[in-house]
C-alpha cells in the first residue's frame, strides 16, 4: 500500500520549518490558509485563482472589518502557501493592492502612571514588568532571555534574536539588579529539582543541541523566566520547561492598571513606548534610544519625538491669551 501525501497544512508546516520561521508564524499561516479554504466552502487552493484571493481579501476588509497588518498578514500567508508549497507562480497575488497602514502615535503613560503600574505589581510579574519599561524589551524578547545574556556586573542585557533576527545590548537598571538576583537564585532551585526528577532540558534554537548535546541541561541555557509548569512541545513533542506564556504578562498589565485607574489602554508594549519617550525627554541622543530598541531605521524612532514638544507642537491655544 502506498504512502499517502502528508496533508496540505503538513506541508505547510514542513515547508514553515524548513525556513526556520518562528511558532508563531507557523500558527498564523496555518490558520490563515484554513480559514481561505473554509471560506471557499473547502475546495482545494489548486483549484483556485486569483478571483478567490482576492474575495477572500475583500471578505476580511469589507465584511470582518481586520486592520490592514491583519489583511497584509493574510496576504503573504496566502502568498507562502501558493508559492512554496504549491509550487505557483502567482504574478497577479503581488498585484493586489497593499493595505494602506495609517500612521498612530503611540500610547505613552506619564512616570507617575508608571510609577502606580509597577506599585501595584510584585513577585515575578513585577520584576518582569519593571523590565519592560526599564530596559525598552519587546514582551518576547523579555521573555526569551537566558541566564548567561544578563550581565549583572556590567548592568546590561544581551538580546539575542530580536526583531529581524538581530542582537543587541539594553541597559539593566540598578533598581532591578537585586531583585534579579534573587530571582534567579530561585529560578536555579527549579532547574536543579527538574534536573533531579529527570527533565531540566530547555529548548536550543537551531542545531546547537545536536552541537552541544549537554547543552540543554546546563544553567547559563536557561530562562530567566520559566513557566511555572512542565508542557510539552508542539514541534518536538518534548516534556520541559518553556518560558512563561505572554498571555499572563498581558493580563498582570491590564489588571494593574485597571487596579491603578489608568484609562488609557494599558498593555506591556506600551511600557516600550515609555521607555523611549521618558528617556528623550531626559535629553538622551535619539540614536542613543534608537540603538537601546533595535530600530533600523531612525525614522522609526522618531515617532516618539511628537512628546517633546509640549500641547500641540508647542503651540500656544489663543483661549490662553485671553
Amino acid at each position: 500500500m502506498e504512502d499517502r501525501p502528508p496533508k496540505l497544512l503538513d506541508q505547510l508546516r514542513g515547508a514553515i520549518r524548513v525556513r526556520r520561521y518562528s511558532i508563531r508564524t507557523e500558527s498564523a499561516y496555518c490558520d490563515w490558509a484554513r480559514r481561505f479554504i473554509l471560506f471557499h466552502d473547502k475546495r482545494h487552493p489548486r483549484e483556485m485563482g486569483a478571483e478567490e484571493v482576492t474575495a477572500f481579501l475583500t471578505y476580511l476588509a469589507n465584511e470582518r472589518n481586520v486592520s490592514a497588518s491583519t489583511q497584509n498578514q493574510a496576504k503573504s500567508a496566502l502568498l507562502f502557501l501558493y508559492r512554496q508549497v504549491l509550487g505557483i507562480g502567482l504574478p497577479w497575488l503581488d498585484e493586489i493592492v497593499q493595505a494602506k497602514r495609517g500612521t498612530r502615535l503611540p500610547v505613552v503613560l506619564t512616570p507617575r502612571e508608571v510609577r502606580d503600574l509597577l506599585g501595584a505589581t510584585q513577585g515575578t510579574m513585577g520584576l518582569i514588568i519593571g523590565l519592560l519599561y526599564g530596559t525598552g524589551m519587546r514582551l518576547l524578547e523579555c521573555l526569551r532571555l537566558r541566564v548567561k545574556d544578563v550581565e549583572l556586573t556590567r548592568r546590561e542585557i544581551l538580546i539575542r534574536e530580536g526583531k529581524g533576527n538581530k542582537d543587541r545590548v539594553t541597559v539593566l537598571p540598578e533598581n532591578l539588579v537585586l531583585p534579579l538576583q534573587k530571582h534567579l537564585v530561585r529560578v536555579k532551585a527549579l532547574h536543579d529539582a527538574d534536573i533531579a526528577a529527570g527533565f531540566g532540558a530547555v529548548f536550543l534554537p537551531d542545531a546547537l543541541a545536536r552541537k552541544y548535546p549537554h547543552a540543554a541541561r546546563q544553567w547559563g541555557w536557561q530562562w530567566v523566566f520559566p513557566s511555572p509548569v512542565r508542557s510539552v512541545d508542539p514541534r518536538s513533542k518534548m516534556e520541559r520547561r518553556h518560558h512563561i506564556h505572554p498571555e499572563s504578562v498581558q493580563r498582570a498589565v491590564r489588571e494593574a492598571a485597571r487596579h491603578v485607574g489608568i484609562v488609557k489602554p494599558c498593555t506591556p508594549h506600551v511600557l516600550r513606548h515609555s521607555f523611549a519617550t521618558h528617556l528623550l525627554q531626559a535629553g538622551y541622543d535619539i540614536r542613543t534610544v534608537q540603538e537601546l530598541l533595535g530600530h533600523n531605521d531612525v525614522k522609526t524612532t522618531m515617532i516618539y519625538t511628537h512628546v517633546l514638544n509640549r500641547g500641540g507642537r508647542g503651540v500656544v491655544s489663543p483661549l490662553d491669551t485671553l
